[in-house]
């Protein structure tokens, strides 16, 4: 997310890169179903793809048509964990990852919860999103349909190695974002001279 991003954004709902946001959104619970439906895993990797490409798509057009909203802001990381979160929920109930990944990633989610009322207290829907931030989603949600992808019968094994390696990669990236993340938060307590509990 650019500098710009930090500016207070206008009211906006109705624009492209929202639309395509709630789009995302309105994918997850079809994604989720494809995912847990026999014979439905090349439909649900196209979806997967679909999504991430309209990721990258919406941050463009934000920019491009000077179309960010509060809203927008909101929206992009919510549509990211939602489908981080149904995709790892899906291959997990399938038995192609394990469970202690599902646990790695919820704890990171868990730990950026916790910051979430320090932010209000201080005026802030949210932290900007970093670039490590976004290499870390870029590569979950390239990990995760990989492995999916590679569960089929007539896929070679390095599709699943090539997954793990996206999947993995991308945990550590996630993580090294959410300490980031926390770490700004204190740094914004330090600015405006306000310190409470963690």
């Amino acid at each position: 997310m650019s500098a710009a991003e930090h500016a207070p954004q206008p009211d906006r709902w109705w624009t492209v890169p929202n639309a395509l946001s709630m789009l995302r959104i309105a994918g997850v619970p079809v994604f989720l179903w494809l995912v847990l439906v026999p014979q439905a895993d090349v439909a649900a990797f196209v979806l997967l793809v679909v999504a991430g490409a309209t990721d990258w798509l919406d941050g463009y057009l934000a920019r491009r048509l000077q179309q960010q909203s509060r809203l927008g802001v909101l929206l992009d990381p919510l549509a990211d964990r939602l489908y981080i979160a149904a995709t790892l929920l899906g291959l997990a109930l399938r038995s192609i990852i394990p469970w202690w990944l599902v646990l790695l990633l919820v704890a990171r989610e868990l730990m950026l919860l916790a910051i979430l009322p320090r932010l209000r207290r201080r005026g802030r829907l949210a932290l900007p999103v970093t670039y490590v931030g976004k290499a870390g989603t870029f590569a979950l949600l390239w990990g995760f349909p990989t492995l999916l992808l590679g569960s089929l019968p007539t896929v070679g094994t390095w599709v699943t190695m090539a997954g793990w390696a996206f999947a993995l990669w991308g945990t550590f990236l996630y993580w090294w974002a959410g300490l980031r993340y926390v770490a700004q938060a204190r740094a914004l307590d330090a600015r405006t001279g306000i310190v409470d509990g963690p």
